[in-house]
């Protein structure tokens, strides 16, 4: 065989061997894959709740521990996986109610059909973007090389908990680095990927030890229902069946609710002697990780989804703005004569653009 006969065929061996490799790869990592996919598909789609027996509730355990919580895959749906469900469903951004609806089956297979890890290149700009990443939860899970505003908030509670960290969204090795920090001290796996028990373990921890915007706030108390009221301090008392956004938001504005008003208060700096009013609102909704800088009330216009929210909606024109949480007005209008910027009265609408923080 002559030498170029012989450098063909090995560079044909090669070429075959290099593509064998290359299909071999992507197999291994769908065998890896399959153990979460096919509890996916034998979940179905039918709430479950505590007295369930089943294959659909052996899938739900599985992906449950998929997700990051150990859970016993005995197909017996008890208080034990009631208690985990409802530990998903906070970390997910859903109402923990410890029954497995449709809502939490949807999160639960998007949390562990590896959607996120492939959306690694980039996430979602909420800036840009109408279906984006607005709440911590609503991407498990999340890791190196995602952006997006979730990555934010997780940075900030990251911060909040005492791990320094930028608060950039963007998952880079820094963040890396502060995660698996938070791993070790919680005393589970070290992986520097934030799934669904690592956020439930944070927000766990910054509730606890009462830290961020309004760290120096008493620890905040709840009203049974959804309507806030207003304490005989002044004071706004969060609904028990908040979201914990908006329970942070009434948290944060309970701390300066009593401070004087001083026009462009809070925009230089978030600790100020005295805010205006839309240096009072990004003040609120800073602490609840949804506004980075202060905002002047004209900027409000356009920020947001539009028209009213659920539970938080803004009022904002160029000359003023306020906004309602939970059924109270929150407004440095009135606050000379009520001693605080919170309200149980409404005003009126008219000449206003409403809007909400998206999800909200």
């Amino acid at each position: 065989m002559s030498s170029l006969s012989f450098r063909s065929s090995f560079l044909g061996l090669a070429a075959c061997f290099a593509a064998a490799c290359v299909l071999f790869v992507p197999a291994m990592a769908h065998a890896d894959s399959q153990p979460a996919a096919g509890a996916s598909a034998q979940l179905g789609n039918h709430a479950l709740r505590v007295g369930d027996r089943g294959s659909a509730v052996k899938a739900l355990q599985k992906l449950l521990s998929a997700a990051g919580f150990k859970t016993k895959a005995d197909g017996s749906f008890g208080t034990g996986t009631a208690k985990v469900v409802r530990r998903f469903q906070r970390a997910a951004n859903l109402k923990a109610t410890g029954v497995a609806n449709a809502a939490t089956l949807a999160a639960l297979r998007r949390a562990t059909d590896g959607s996120a890890a492939r959306n690694a290149s980039g996430g979602y700009d909420v800036r840009t973007t109408t279906a984006g990443s607005h709440h911590l939860g609503d991407r498990i899970p999340l890791q190196r090389g995602m952006s997006g505003h979730d990555v934010k908030i997780l940075q900030d509670f990251l911060q909040r908990a005492g791990f320094d960290t930028s608060v950039d969204g963007e998952f880079g090795a820094g963040t890396v680095k502060s995660v698996k920090q938070f791993e070790t001290d919680q005393q589970v796996t070290v992986d520097g990927i934030v799934d669904a028990a690592d956020i439930d373990l944070l927000r766990s921890l910054v509730e606890s030890t009462g830290t961020g915007s309004a760290r120096s706030a008493a620890p905040l108390q709840t009203t049974p229902g959804s309507k806030a009221t207003i304490g005989a301090d002044g004071l706004a008392v969060a609904p028990a069946e908040a979201p914990d956004q908006v329970k942070q938001i009434i948290a944060a504005g309970n701390e300066i609710a009593h401070k004087p008003y001083h026009y462009g208060g809070g925009h230089g700096k978030w600790q100020d002697s005295g805010y205006d009013c839309s240096g009072s609102v990004s003040y609120a909704l800073h602490g609840a990780g949804l506004l980075d800088q202060a905002l002047p009330s004209g900027d409000f216009m356009s920020w947001g989804a539009k028209g009213p929210g659920q539970w938080v909606t803004l009022y904002a024109n160029s000359g003023h703005m306020y906004m309602v949480v939970a059924g109270l007005r929150y407004d440095t209008s009135g606050r000379a004569q009520d001693g605080t910027r919170w309200h149980n009265d409404m005003r009126s609408g008219s000449g206003y653009t409403v809007v909400h923080p998206p999800g909200l």
